[in-house]
């Protein structure tokens, strides 16, 4: 008897839906007092778990959202290293007064999994496996929940029967499967983010999904789409979908009061006692990410501690190098030996996906002389760039991501010009001269200008250096300083230095 090969599987952090429904006809009998109580003793332990007050570091996230329909109003969802963690959030949230007026009516508890179907090098390759991608699954292990607006969660199965068995399938059958099925999915990429968690053994079914989204029609299109595919046409199984709206902690007190409530979240500021320090997000995939995607996250200040330390002096040199608590651009630059054009065709697909995102700056194909074009996509944070380098990573022909060569203590400086039309061909033959510079520097390594397709006066220099220290003695020359000077005349705004993400 052939025994099937099932997929490795890494786990990351564990997840609980935490659903809740409100025994209205006692919270309008209560008195006031009581109410009041309720509300300030439910918001201050919202606000530390946004907070993260209950873990070490910065490891999970929070979230409060209403559930339109059936079965329950309100769904708390956890995201923490351990089921430990959820164990303790479940029972201080039934110790509140809050927790009086309401039941919990369902729960699912699972665990974020990344599997062999999306990456097997990943798994074989261990240490070795490429960091792009080491980036996107960790990003998925660990994930931040998504500013969206919408949520929708629903846990599902494989089919097992006489005519469908998905674990009869060899794993190169499931894995063509599934890679059919993740290309609808990429097509959604900037408009609805997901959360796949394992919970076989956990829940009741053996995977549990969390859809986000700003326009409830997206996460409609994209099941709807996802029916036709054989991978849930003939093998899926579905439990109860249930859909909520997010909003602030803050806003229960809009909630209870049968208000419109906000769905920013960073509208609400916690009560006195409870957390000051929100578990601030970034609108973008991820998350988030985390995020979120991704597209959502945590605030953490951008850049290595080299990079902060490096800001100052590019700023003297009058290149702005971003702000020191996390405004800054982050790049992410991968290489491609395709034809430009038709490259420039399956960015432009995914750049109007990454639109949605306020994160997204812009994402672009830089041409060069040489075999090689550049696909740069910028970001407001870390963890949106890194995670919309799991996107850029399917592009045609990748040959390597800016800054994975582990023998580059400081990566590739990116440095962004934006020319005046009339003096872009002395810009040009400016750079030439001071190439030529570069090549008798110590630790230089190579630099390319790259231009825009769609705008040939936004220009691109991609510079590699053994250290930053040998990048920074080139920056303090003569030769760098008359460049500044020069380029005031020559270009529409200041040079800008992007930290790789």
């Amino acid at each position: 008897m052939e025994r099937r090969k099932p997929p490795q599987t890494e786990e990351g952090w564990y997840v609980l839906h935490d659903f809740r429904t409100v025994d209205w006809d006692a919270w309008r009998d209560a008195p006031e007092r009581r109410r009041a109580i309720a509300l300030e003793e439910g918001i201050g332990y919202l606000s530390s778990a946004i907070a993260l007050e209950d873990v070490d570091g910065d490891d999970g996230d929070t979230a409060l959202f209403s559930v339109v329909g059936h079965e329950a109003d309100l769904l708390i969802l956890h995201l923490r290293p351990t089921i430990a963690d959820l164990e303790v959030l479940e029972r201080r949230f039934e110790g509140t007064a809050l927790a009086e007026f309401t039941e919990q009516t369902d729960s699912y508890l699972s665990v974020t999994e990344v599997s062999g179907y999306m990456s097997e090098e990943y798994f074989e390759d261990g240490e070795d496996a490429d960091t792009g991608i080491s980036r996107y699954i960790q990003s998925r292990l660990e994930p931040e929940i998504p500013d969206a607006e919408y949520v929708n969660f629903y846990p599902m199965d494989k089919r097992r029967d006489a005519e469908w068995n998905w674990y009869d399938l060899s794993f190169e059958e499931r894995k063509e499967y599934m890679s059919a099925h993740g290309d609808i999915g990429r097509d959604y990429a900037g408009k609805v983010t997901q959360i796949i968690s394992g919970s076989v053994g956990l829940d009741d079914h053996e995977w549990g999904v969390t859809l986000f989204a700003d326009d409830p029609a997206d996460i409609k299109d994209l099941l709807y789409e996802m029916r036709f595919d054989p991978s849930s046409s003939r093998f899926g199984e579905f439990g109860r979908f249930r859909f909520g709206r997010r909003f602030a902690p803050e806003n229960l007190r809009a909630y209870f009061a049968g208000q419109r409530v906000s769905t920013d979240p960073t509208d609400g500021k916690p009560v006195e006692g409870a957390a000051s320090g929100h578990h601030g997000h970034d609108g973008s995939g991820h998350s988030g990410g985390h995020h979120h995607s991704d597209t959502s996250g945590h605030e953490e200040e951008a850049g290595t501690s080299d990079d902060a330390d490096v800001r100052p002096e590019l700023e003297e040199l009058g290149v702005y190098a971003g702000k020191p608590h996390g405004e800054d651009i982050h790049a992410v630059v991968l290489y491609s030996e395709a034809d430009p054009e038709g490259l420039f065709e399956e960015v432009d697909g995914l750049r109007t996906n990454f639109d949605h995102y306020d994160s997204h700056v812009k994402t672009a194909v830089y041409d060069t002389d040489g075999d090689e074009a550049a696909v740069v996509s910028l970001w407001q944070t870390e963890r949106a760039a890194n995670t919309a380098a799991g996107f850029l990573s399917d592009l045609p022909d990748i040959v390597r991501q800016a800054g994975d060569d582990e023998a580059e203590s400081w990566g590739t400086m990116g440095m962004f010009y934006t020319v005046k039309p009339e003096h872009r061909e002395d810009f040009v033959s400016t750079f030439a001269d001071v190439g030529g510079l570069l090549e008798e520097m110590d630790g230089h390594r190579k630099t390319s200008l790259l231009a825009n397709l769609e705008d040939e006066n936004d220009m691109f220099i991609a510079s590699r250096w053994d250290s930053r220290e040998d990048a920074m003695e080139f920056f303090r020359s003569d030769a760098f300083g008359d460049t500044v000077e020069w380029g005031r005349d020559v270009l529409a705004d200041r040079p800008r230095h992007v930290f790789l993400a």
